[in-house]
C-alpha cells in the first residue's frame, strides 16, 4: 500500500498527496468522498472489495495555512529537475547565486538556481551575462500546486483535471 491518492479540499483544489491507507481511512470514516478510483482493482478483506481510490476530496473545507514552498537546496534542484540551468547536466549539482552573494546576492527563488561544479567554477564571481552564459529558464518561486505537479514521479491520468494542463505522464 505504498500507492499514492490525490487528496483535493472541498473545493477541489489539490492539497496534498496521501498514502493509499490514509485515503481508505479518511473514505471509511466518510471523513472524504471517492472522487475517481481504479476501475482495474480493488482494496480487498476477507470478505469486501472496496473500491481504490485515486482521487479523494475532503468533506470539510480545510484552511491549509499557505506558507509557501521551503527555500531549501533540495526544493531548488527539485524545481530545476535536477539538471544544471547551463549545460543541463545531472551530475555533481551545486547550487549557484545568479547575482553573486559577494555583490549583494540574496538567497531566494529568484536567484537561486541547480549548476553542475563545472560550470558553477566557470561562472565563479560573475553574473551569467558577464560570461555569456545562457540559462535553461528562468528561476521562479513554485505554487503549491506546480510544485505538486513537478515534484511527483508517476501521475495517474485521474489527477490531470486538478493538477492542471502541463501534467507530465
Amino acid at each position: 500500500m505504498n500507492e499514492k491518492v490525490l487528496l483535493l479540499n472541498q473545493d477541489f483544489t489539490a492539497i496534498a498527496t496521501c498514502s493509499l491507507h490514509k485515503a481508505f481511512v479518511l473514505l471509511y470514516l466518510q471523513k472524504a468522498e471517492l472522487v475517481a478510483q481504479d476501475l482495474l482493482n480493488g482494496l480487498r478483506t476477507v470478505s469486501h472489495t472496496y473500491p481504490r481510490p485515486l482521487v479523494i476530496r475532503l468533506q470539510r473545507y480545510v484552511r491549509v495555512p499557505y506558507k509557501g514552498i521551503a527555500l531549501t537546496r533540495q526544493n531548488i534542484m527539485r524545481r530545476d529537475g535536477y539538471r544544471c540551468q547551463y549545460c543541463g547536466a545531472s551530475r555533481n549539482l551545486t547550487l549557484d547565486h545568479l547575482l553573486p552573494r559577494s555583490r549583494g546576492g540574496q538567497s531566494t527563488w529568484h536567484n537561486l538556481i541547480t549548476a553542475c561544479s563545472r560550470c558553477n567554477s566557470k561562472k565563479g564571481d560573475r553574473t551569467p551575462e558577464e560570461v555569456q552564459m545562457k540559462l535553461a529558464r528562468k528561476p521562479f518561486k513554485p505554487s503549491l500546486v506546480s510544485f505538486l505537479r513537478e515534484s511527483i514521479q508517476d501521475v495517474d491520468h485521474a489527477w490531470m483535471p486538478y493538477l492542471g494542463e502541463r501534467v507530465r505522464a
